[in-house]
């Protein structure tokens, strides 16, 4: 008989093994440390020269390309990061910058092993959940930083997602203003709030002013769900995308990649009901840009994907995002409203169970309807500051707050 352990205990005996191996390991650390000190006659020997300046975490490859402009920036000023990834096939284990040395880590439980011990001064990320679970503040980490990856609120985080974190780096005020109130509410220490803009949509929206305009194609659906209970997949199901092959348009169903991991079941299931063919497509391409690029309209649910396609690409949406179940999230602790629900019926159709079997009409007054534009640029300035600035403003924040750390006093 096999001895089953459910996930939530998993965590919590993993979590109870780190904390043990913590204990060991910094007890045996200062008796090293004490020796050293002994044996150079009392004198304090000089900073630790493994300290790393700055570390980038990613637990998926398909963050690269939210870190890559903030790479690109800090390497053009010679500064050095080593870049910590999840992803044994992260394309950024063969970034080309002198000053950014990519390394594969291991995935899940191995990679949060080696940063519960890692020797640095800041810790740059935009993994939630530091400090909750298995992922630990190092003691020797002196500062962890978190950097959004879409325009979007951080209250839609699972519980307790960014509380731990030193500092926020963010894309609009409303951001600022969920994030104190969230320290209010739980009565956490002030986090440093800097607003920086998004490098992510910088280079998406520098890409797009180059790029040819797509081939001129027929009509072209991209579905594009997120994951999880509030996703349109599990809403929907199997529906949704019968009714859109139903329209006779060309369908892109492009899943989130977690859906892979944590909902293989409905998708293998999906996938074997609804195979490739000339009408339909599995998109999984890393970088998202030429299937945003060549599609008409995005129907999703509250995937931050929405925001690049209506403000980057400037085309319509639709959104099935009622009935948002927020008491797993940030968001349960706050009085007002989500950002993304006040925005999405501004830049887009609400797509509901009763209007489902409408949807190729939807379809077509969305794309002919340009009423939505003048919204979706309003949403855009709420949520995406100094535009084109992002990477420059992130490096600027990070070599400030290093030399900040590392200052010594005469």
């Amino acid at each position: 008989m096999r001895l089953y352990i459910d996930p939530g205990t998993g965590s919590m005996l993993f979590a109870i093994l780190i904390g043990l191996l913590g204990v060991i390991y910094y007890f045996f650390k200062g008796i090293l440390v004490k020796l050293r000190f002994i044996l150079s006659g009392g004198k304090k020997g000089e900073k630790d020269a493994e300290t790393l300046p700055l570390v980038i975490f990613s637990d998926d490859k398909r963050y690269w390309p939210v870190f890559e402009p903030v790479c690109r920036e800090l390497d053009s000023r010679g500064f050095d990061v080593v870049y910590m990834t999840a992803s044994e096939d992260d394309p950024a284990l063969k970034n080309t910058y002198s000053h950014i040395s990519a390394q594969f880590i291991g995935d899940g439980n191995r990679a949060f092993a080696k940063l519960n011990f890692l020797n640095a001064t800041i810790l740059l990320s935009t993994t939630p959940g530091l400090d909750v679970y298995q992922w630990k503040r190092s003691k020797n980490v002196k500062y962890y930083v978190h950097m959004l990856h879409t325009p979007t609120e951080l209250t839609t985080y699972r519980m307790f997602g960014t509380d731990y974190y030193d500092a926020l780096l963010l894309s609009g005020q409303y951001q600022i203003d969920d994030a104190r109130n969230l320290e209010k509410l739980r009565d956490l220490p002030a986090k440093e709030l800097v607003l920086i803009g998004n490098p992510y949509l910088d280079v998406k929206a520098e890409q797009f002013e180059k790029a040819p305009k797509a081939e001129p194609h027929g009509r072209t659906v991209l579905l594009a769900p997120s994951w999880g209970s509030n996703s349109i997949l599990n809403l929907y199901g199997s529906r949704v995308i019968r009714i859109l092959l139903e329209t006779g348009y060309h369908v892109i169903l492009r899943p989130h990649p977690q859906s892979f991991k944590s909902e293989k079941p409905l998708l293998d299931s999906l996938m074997a009901e609804f195979p490739e063919s000339e009408q339909l497509e599995w998109n999984r391409d890393t970088d998202n840009f030429a299937v945003l690029n060549r599609s008409d309209i995005m129907i999703s649910d509250f995937s931050g994907v929405i925001f690049d396609f209506a403000f980057i690409f400037d085309k319509p949406v639709i959104c099935a995002y009622t009935d948002f179940d927020k008491s797993a999230y940030d968001a349960w602790w706050l009085e007002t409203p989500i950002w993304s629900a006040t925005a999405i019926p501004r830049i887009g159709t609400v797509l509901s169970e009763e209007n489902l079997p409408n949807l190729k009409s939807l379809i077509d007054q969305a794309i002919e309807d340009k009423s939505f534009a003048q919204s979706r640029r309003e949403a855009r300035d709420e949520t995406w500051v100094y535009r084109g600035e992002g990477a420059k403003r992130a490096a600027d924040y990070l070599v400030s707050k290093y030399q900040e750390l590392t200052f010594k006093k005469d």
